[in-house]
């Protein structure tokens, strides 16, 4: 227990993660956070006021009891303080890594009213890392079996928890992704600086010792429809958790030119094929010695930019249409690229992008904005500055500006609900969809947001799930 008196704790101040110097980590994809040491765990969780009603808990997706690990972290009890995190958390490493806890858990400690949050996200990668390390990760099947089986499309975050859930609870569980490797938006979408993919894999792998079978380079849409799943497969229900992997563009004139990338494209090659590697079967633009622009203001748009200049760019410019403040992306990812010397350009939006005769890209056409009233976001609207529009050179562009669901669900399940957004209609209370037996969740459904708001949609559906499979009353929700 935490023997230290209130005020004492409140005295305390923040221990901050260390990380590399920006000068020695923006030439490599080696971990920018070196994560805590045991003795820094140690002293941050001594500042936790373990507050009667824990208001962090609330602000956690998926309702990790982080004032209970966090007294086992002051005692120095991190192996069991790591078993009360997975008893709701099933990915804490990456959690720990790339969840924006400043807007849910430490957002709601009490604590950041007068002063700084407790480091949550800190020391839920420095327990999740300590597992790990000290190799006592040790999963296994329940031995109760219920002879139920459920299909899982897509092996991204939504997924992976909603397979932990349902293996857990004795179902047999088969995870279909379409690429070759494991971790959806974990492995194809966030570099390695961030979020190292041995990581990825070494989460991935306690799924496999609980029973969970994955199954790679399945396109569902393709090598099988949903009711494929259900009538030739004798799956007794499918989870849908494939993301939104549709690249939106701004619609402006040159956007094919060559040089132009999506993030989806830029940051797949990069992370999942390897593209930065001299021989790699899927190049990438050289951009060494060259001016490359990213337009947006997301997490997306940080790694994108974060990672060209990794790539030797000579200057690395992130352009939004937004100010500062209006950003969306992590303080401390837009502090990261600053740091590292990336450049912002804000208030300024695409009016086309310019090439030569032989179709490459050469440069872009800018409006500056100024912003307006709130849009239905709540953040003030940028509209244009008339007369204001400046020709700037570039050499490659990357497009950051959001995503939309794939429509090839739409296609081959046509009696699957969607919103006119193309996102999955389903409950959000329990994940199911307009189908019987078919439930949905994650980014498909809400359209991109977080690693762990998808995981709170994963473990949502799966008590839903376990609901169905046990009475068969489809009508029935979870309360």
């Amino acid at each position: 227990m935490n023997e230290l008196t209130k005020r004492e704790r409140m005295a305390m101040s923040r221990s901050e993660m260390p990380a590399r110097p920006a000068d020695e980590r923006n030439s490599d994809f080696g971990e920018v956070n070196l994560g805590f040491t045991a003795g820094l765990a140690v002293l941050e969780a001594q500042r936790c006021l373990m507050c009667r009603r824990p208001v962090c808990i609330e602000g956690c997706p998926v309702g990790v009891q982080i004032t209970e690990f966090i007294d086992l972290v002051a005692a120095g009890d991190f192996g069991e303080a790591a078993k009360v995190i997975k008893r709701d958390n099933s990915l804490p490493a990456i959690c720990g890594r790339v969840c924006p806890q400043e807007d849910q858990c430490e957002g709601a400690c009490v604590l950041a009213k007068k002063g700084k949050p407790i480091a949550i996200g800190a020391l839920e990668r420095f327990v999740a890392d300590f597992e790990r390390e000290h190799d006592l990760m040790h999963a296994e099947p329940t031995a109760i079996r219920t002879g139920k089986s459920v299909a899982i499309v897509g092996s991204g975050p939504a997924g992976l928890a909603c397979a932990t859930d349902l293996a857990k609870l004795g179902h047999d569980v088969t995870v279909f992704e379409a690429l070759h490797e494991l971790g959806g938006v974990l492995s194809y979408g966030i570099p390695e600086f961030r979020l190292p993919k041995e990581i990825v894999a070494a989460e991935v792998e306690q799924l496999e010792l609980l029973g969970v079978r994955f199954v790679t380079n399945a396109v569902i849409g393709m090598m099988d429809t949903i009711d494929d799943l259900l009538d030739e497969e004798g799956f007794d229900a499918v989870f849908i958790g494939v993301g939104a992997g549709l690249p939106r563009f701004p619609n402006v004139p040159g956007e094919n030119l060559i040089g132009v990338y999506s993030a989806n494209e830029f940051l797949t090659r990069i992370n999942l094929m390897k593209a930065y590697q001299v021989g790699s079967d899927t190049p990438i633009f050289d951009v060494t010695g060259k001016a490359v622009a990213v337009f947006g203001g997301g997490n997306t748009a940080m790694d994108a930019i974060r990672t060209s200049l990794r790539l030797g760019a000579s200057t690395a410019t992130l352009v939004y249409r937004r100010s500062r403040e209006e950003m969306p992306a992590r303080h401390e990812e837009v502090e990261h690229a600053e740091e590292e010397g990336v450049g912002f350009q804000m208030l300024t939006a695409p009016l086309a992008f310019l090439g030569d005769n032989d179709g490459f890209l050469t440069g872009m056409r800018l409006q500056a904005m100024q912003l307006g009233e709130p849009d239905e976001s709540g953040r003030r609207r940028p509209v244009p500055v008339p007369g204001a529009v400046t020709t700037k050179d570039v050499d490659m562009v990357v497009i950051a500006i959001g995503n939309a669901p794939n429509p090839l669900l739409a296609k081959t399940a046509p009696d699957l609900e969607h919103t006119r957004w193309g996102t999955l209609l389903a409950d959000a209370t329990t994940g199911r969809t307009s189908k019987r037996g078919v439930f949905a969740g994650g980014d498909i459904v809400t359209g991109g947001a977080t690693v762990i708001l998808a995981m709170g949609a994963g473990r949502t559906a799966a008590a839903s799930i376990d609901e169905f499979l046990r009475t068969d009353d489809w009508e029935r929700s979870v309360q």
